[in-house]
């Protein structure tokens, strides 16, 4: 019989903690508000909290960074014609988005300014812009892209990404799926005058 770890799953205990974090950012403020007092909203340890993100910003951000870690084997799997990488990184992109649901980074978008965050969500974003950038470049160049057809197609798609899922919380993620909003910026990506 296989061992069984007791207690809450991990993804739960950390939607539990992300669930802690948006409360309080929208009472007191990201800056205002310290691991502490979000492990203690959650009713954790304030150790506990590092099992699941290394920073409260990073708390938001788990579930999306779980799926672009995903993304590195989708897109590895993926076959991309050196002339046109895109078929493969749109298919791959659009894996990422399937299933995608509202979660505390969806609340954050839509929510930014009265949590304060504003600038830590700017920041963030642009550290996830240049990791999916960097993957997606990656795929461009296995398909034989040169680096700087590589790195601007890697670059752009990743911005379509995160357009996306913007566009998405700020639309009420529960309306449409990411993958929908996903599909309506790639088509604005494809009318690009180049």
């Amino acid at each position: 019989m296989a061992n069984a770890r007791a207690g809450r799953p991990r993804a739960s205990s950390r939607e539990v903690l992300a669930e802690a974090a948006c409360e309080l950012f929208l009472e007191k403020g990201f800056d205002a508000t310290s691991i502490a007092d979000i492990a203690n909203r959650a009713g954790v340890s304030r150790s506990s909290f590092f099992n699941y993100a290394s920073s409260k910003s990073g708390l938001l951000w788990a579930g999306f960074d779980e799926r672009a870690a995903g993304l590195s084997a989708i897109a590895g799997a993926s076959d991309a014609s050196p002339a046109r990488p895109g078929p493969a990184i749109r298919s791959a992109l659009l894996a990422f988005a399937d299933g995608f649901r509202p979660d505390a980074l969806a609340l954050v978008f839509a929510n930014a300014e009265a949590m304060g965050m504003a600038e830590e969500l700017e920041r963030e974003a642009a550290v996830r812009l240049a990791r999916l950038a960097s993957t997606l470049a990656a795929l461009a160049r296995r398909g034989g892209a040169d680096h700087v057809l590589a790195d601007v197609t890697g670059v752009a798609y990743a911005g379509a990404l995160l357009t996306s899922l913007r566009s998405w919380a700020l639309a009420g993620p529960g309306t449409r799926a990411l993958s929908a909003h996903l599909e309506t910026t790639l088509a604005a990506l494809a009318r690009l005058p180049v």
